[in-house]
């Protein structure tokens, strides 16, 4: 069952928001078109949802958890409710991955695998719900025992971004779910229809009412709410870092809890030793990956000054190569960005980097000899000896544009990598072991990827230093940001006075 009206191969997907277990009418009430960013065609009308709305959501979220529905079944009945959720993911997943690939603009290729993914990070936080267990400390004394137990942390709220809709919320939402967890969910605006059309497999899957809701919009009215409510417990954000910065602030007079994935500058160091095969694939994928739209994307290359020519020749020779163009087209390397603002942002940085000294190798305008799409596409760009002092070194470009740094020596390229403001990852190509865990261990960033890039798995934590963030998604410290610790210290009932020379009275 899909809480789409209509196919989505026909004609525009018309949604609801999903609130305390039902989809409600957007009928009579200002809606948010979603256009393809190929050819401008009408994809998805969605609600643009008030503050009202998040209230509203808020409010069934607090209902579901304070009347225990969820937080206080048994583990195993949580897990179960995963696991149905997972085999309805991978059941619809050629549907979901093309609502992804339209919305996004990304390779179906790609949308098909973060499907994929999804429902393993839905398997994966069922077996954290089913092995989930506290402390039990007995050496304090002949007469006391300590507990220290784990609970749900209460209500989650989670604001998504628009690169891997479903995927990233499912680095939160299993998790949130298998602690006993509550949920209001805020997707982006432009692209909610993967998360809007989960809401009809958590309701078939046995999901009670309140305990997941999904409320689209802005976040001026959406998101703002999320952040200043009393009544949400928690609060998930994927963005940007000016973004976290705000939700920071709007939340700091609850003192709620945060957790942040935010932006990332990544370094992928290409050391004179590597396996040049393996790096140039690798800088490749880390660099031009779901259109660069990827806030762990290998946006620089460090590359060591005795092989740098080499490399960057056979680097750019092989980027040539990539197409563009319609994202569900299966030859389709690299489609358009996200909208046409986003597209000119990426655009300025290519004209900004040649202004700071910067030599343009590869691209900086649209190819005309793909598929003929003509929607928001940047062609995916080498710009070579750009130097640190350049904006466009530091700065998150979020689109098909590498860059290109040369070093001397390991000490050098392990500088270079952390003199940005992100911490998020890195990745680095070399067959000597040492020199492996010297540079990693350098690296001021949540993740560090060795002679492989954009990898991982659901047991894996990922997160940030600096300003990429904290917190931690995925892994069981994923499914720890979720509870809250409680301590329980239980004497035996031998009595025991406080006050000694207080007589009785009886």
């Amino acid at each position: 069952m899909s809480s789409s009206m209509t196919d989505t191969a026909t004609a525009i997907r018309r949604y609801g928001q999903f609130i305390d277990g039902r989809v409600e009418s957007a009928d009579d009430r200002p809606t948010i078109t979603r256009h393809s960013p190929v050819d401008g065609r009408e994809l998805a009308e969605i609600p643009a949802g008030t503050r009202d709305d998040t209230v509203r959501a808020i409010a069934a979220a607090r209902r579901a958890f304070d009347a225990g529905s969820w937080s206080r079944i048994p583990a195993m009945d949580r897990a179960r409710t995963l696991l149905r959720i997972a085999a309805l993911i991978r059941s619809d997943a050629a549907r979901l991955a093309r609502i992804e690939a339209e919305e996004t603009g990304k390779p179906l290729r790609y949308a098909e695998s973060d499907i994929a993914g999804s429902a393993e990070l839905f398997e994966y936080a069922a077996g954290l719900a089913m092995s989930a267990h506290g402390e039990a400390h007995t050496g304090l004394g002949e007469d006391c025992t300590a507990l220290v137990v784990r609970e749900p942390a209460g209500v989650a709220a989670m604001i998504m971004p628009w690169n891997f809709p479903l995927l990233l919320l499912a680095q939160k939402l299993p998790f949130a779910l298998a602690a006993g967890c509550t949920a209001v969910v805020k997707p982006s605006e432009f692209t909610s229809g993967t998360t809007l059309e989960l809401t009809s497999i958590l309701a078939e899957a046995g999901i009670p009412a309140g305990v997941v809701n999904v409320v689209t919009g802005f976040g001026a009215e959406v998101g703002a709410v999320l952040a200043e409510s009393p009544d949400v417990d928690l609060l998930s954000f994927t963005g940007s870092t000016a973004t976290g910065r705000a939700i920071t602030a709007a939340s700091a007079d609850t003192a709620k809890r945060l957790s942040m994935e935010l932006g990332g500058k990544a370094a992928n160091i290409v050391f004179d030793d590597a396996d040049l095969d393996d790096a140039l694939d690798g800088v490749l994928f880390g660099a031009f990956f779901n259109n660069g739209e990827c806030c762990v994307a290998g946006a620089r290359l460090l590359v060591q000054d005795t092989i740098a020519d080499e490399f960057v020749e056979r680097l750019i020779a092989s980027a040539r190569q990539l197409r563009l163009g319609d994202p569900l087209d299966e030859s389709v390397d690299v489609g358009p960005m996200i909208h046409a603002d986003h597209a000119r942002k990426v655009r300025g940085h290519i004209v900004s980097a040649e202004s700071h000294g910067g030599r343009i190798a590869l691209g900086g305008d649209r190819r005309e000899d793909d598929t003929g799409a003509s929607g928001h596409f940047v062609d995916p760009t080498i710009i070579v000896d750009v130097a640190e002092e350049s904006p466009e070194f530091v700065e998150e470009i979020f689109g098909p544009v590498l860059t290109v740094t040369r070093f001397s020596d390991a000490a050098e390229a392990v500088r270079l990598a952390n003199a940005t403001q992100y911490g998020l990852s890195g990745s680095l190509w070399t067959k000597n072991i040492d020199r492996a865990l010297s540079v990693a261990k350098g690296l001021r960033s949540g993740r560090v990827w060795v002679n492989t890039t954009i990898d991982g798995g659901p047991q894996l934590p990922a997160g940030g230093m600096k300003q990429s963030g904290y917190g931690r998604e995925m892994g069981n410290a994923g499914f720890e940001e979720f509870t809250e610790i409680k301590t329980i210290q239980i004497r035996e009932g031998r009595r025991q006075k406080a006050f000694p020379h207080i007589s009785d009275i009886s």
